[in-house]
C-alpha cells in the first residue's frame, strides 16, 4: 500500500511525497550544516509504538506589516543574526540562527494580537495531542502540518513535526 505523507523542509513547511504505508521516517533541520535529515524506517516493534516529544522553540507571534524589521529586533535582543538562508525562513516567518543543542527561536506575523508561544516537536502528532488532552489541554485547532492547543490556564501552544536536529535527543518518552 502507498501513501502520501509530509516531509518536512523547514519549521511549518513541507512538501508530500508518496511511501509504502509502513515506512515512517524522523525528519530533522541541522542548522549548522544546514541539512535536511531524513531517517526513514519500519516501525515493527512496541517500542516504536510509543511517542516522543520535546520543546522545540519560542514562537514570537508579531501582528506588523514588516516582518523583517520586527524579525531584526530580535535578532539584535537576543543575539542571535536572521537566518534568511534556513528554509523556514520564507513568507510570514524569519527563523533566527540556533546555536547547537538551543531552543530554536522563530518569528512570525499574525493577524491576532502579537504574542510568544511555545511549539512542542513529537514523532507522533496524533499520540501528542491526547496526552496533553488527558492532562486538561483542549485543540483550538487543527490545521494541515500542526495543532493549535490551549493549556487549562488559557496559553495557547502548537504541537508540531520533528523540526531540530539531533531528534530525540532530550525528548520525553510516553507510553
Amino acid at each position: 500500500m502507498i501513501e502520501t505523507v509530509p516531509q518536512f523542509v523547514g519549521p511549518g513547511h513541507f512538501r508530500s511525497f508518496d511511501v509504502p504505508a509502513k515506512l515512517y521516517s524522523d525528519r530533522t533541520w541541522d542548522s549548522a550544516s544546514r541539512a535536511l535529515t531524513v531517517v526513514q524506517h519500519d516501525k515493527p516493534s512496541k517500542v516504536d509504538c510509543m511517542h516522543r516529544s520535546r520543546i522545540n522553540g519560542l514562537l514570537i507571534d508579531c501582528k506588523t506589516d514588516d516582518i523583517d524589521a520586527a524579525a531584526q529586533f530580535w535578532a539584535d535582543a537576543l543575539g542571535r543574526p536572521v537566518d534568511m538562508k534556513h528554509p523556514g525562513s520564507r513568507g510570514n516567518y524569519r527563523m533566527l540562527e540556533t546555536p547547537r543543542d538551543e531552543l530554536s527561536v522563530q518569528v512570525q506575523r499574525v493577524d491576532h494580537e502579537s504574542r510568544v508561544h511555545i511549539d512542542i516537536e513529537t514523532d507522533d502528532i496524533p499520540a501528542e495531542v491526547a496526552r496533553l488532552e488527558k492532562l486538561g489541554a483542549e485543540v483550538d485547532e487543527r490545521k494541515e502540518r500542526w495543532v493549535i492547543m490551549r493549556a487549562p490556564t488559557g496559553q495557547r501552544f502548537c504541537i508540531v513535526r520533528v523540526q531540530r536536529a539531533h531528534w530525540p535527543k532530550n525528548a520525553n518518552q510516553w507510553d
